[in-house]
């Protein structure tokens, strides 16, 4: 098959989760209701962390980021698939595929990195507690946020400006909601050989990394609860990492799950149906286990609605 060259006129279609016209209001009810969830209940972390004093500390200051790239990798997707269902097209231009591509691969890899940062910081405290404020200075969290915005940023940048020199054949269908990486090499008809090395060593470095960064965090913080002689202290110091384990087994789960899918099955609705709960299911919870485990949030967000009435 001959590539052409006119794909920057054309763009791709996105198959999304169902053709069929009669699933596609029940489709778009689920999107939306997911994505204003998503958007409200991380607004609402948001400006309970920024209205109340008390949680202007470190880890309440990676939560508030973590929260804000959660509305950013949803934004990045759910909107132009509600709009595609709306108009009844799944076409999406080159460009649009391209920014679109650049601002998921920049905001999932953000997400990672800040859960790595998460667990760090949950190591100082419970390890180091004596010692937590002087680390966790302001200027050590905020260099931590930057650091992750820049390699994600350029880990983003690389893998799009990769993508721009592929051709493309006829067959421009992407089975996805989004303009997935390794979809679009998929069906690029120009050799990928670079493409694939470059995706698969970041997975690694960029996914591996982290993961293995957070598994020592919390192997040395399992190791500093076991010595804690009250059952009352082992509980204190365990409640303060729960909701950060429940969101870090959920992310990489969920993401397990889509190149898992993705590896075991060429069909396109299950990988479809999977990146759908990595890229939309995941931070809609986010603010659920938080909020629901943690009694400052709570408090924080009676306080923030009794000042508003």
């Amino acid at each position: 098959m001959e590539p052409m060259n006119d794909t920057r006129i054309l763009g791709f279609h996105l198959l999304g989760l169902s053709e069929e016209s009669e699933l596609q209001p029940i489709i778009f009810g689920l999107f939306l209701t997911m994505y204003l969830t998503t958007v409200f209940g991380n607004l609402l972390i948001i400006l309970a962390i920024s209205s109340d004093s008390h949680l202007h500390t470190p880890m309440y200051f990676f939560l508030s980021n973590l929260s804000f790239v959660d509305i950013c990798v949803t934004s990045t997707m759910v909107p132009k698939t509600l709009s595609n269902i709306q108009t009844h097209s799944n076409v999406i231009t080159y460009a649009g595929c391209v920014t679109q591509l650049y601002f998921s691969v920049l905001f999932i890899g953000l997400d990672g990195l800040l859960l790595t940062v998460m667990a760090y910081d949950r190591f100082v405290a419970i390890c180091h507690p004596l010692h937590y404020m002087v680390i966790m200075n302001p200027q050590l969290c905020g260099l931590l946020v930057l650091v992750s915005w820049i390699m994600s940023a350029l880990h983003s940048l690389t893998e799009s400006l990769m993508v721009l020199p592929l051709l493309f054949c006829t067959d421009l269908k992407i089975p996805h909601f989004f303009c997935e990486l390794n979809q679009i090499i998929h069906i690029a008809c120009s050799d990928t050989f670079l493409n694939n090395l470059v995706m698969y060593l970041s997975a690694v470095l960029l996914g591996g990394g982290p993961l293995a960064g957070i598994l020592y965090s919390y192997s040395k913080i399992a190791s500093s609860i076991r010595a804690i002689s009250s059952a009352e202290g082992k509980h204190k110091a365990f409640s303060t990492c729960a909701s950060h384990l429940s969101v870090v087994s959920l992310f990489y789960c969920t993401g397990l799950g889509v190149y898992l899918s993705s590896a075991a099955t060429h069909n396109s609705l299950s990988s479809a149906a999977a990146s759908v709960m990595y890229t939309v299911v995941t931070p809609m919870l986010n603010p659920f286990i938080y909020s629901l485990r943690n009694k400052d949030i709570k408090e924080a967000l009676r306080q923030f609605f009794r000042r508003k009435k």
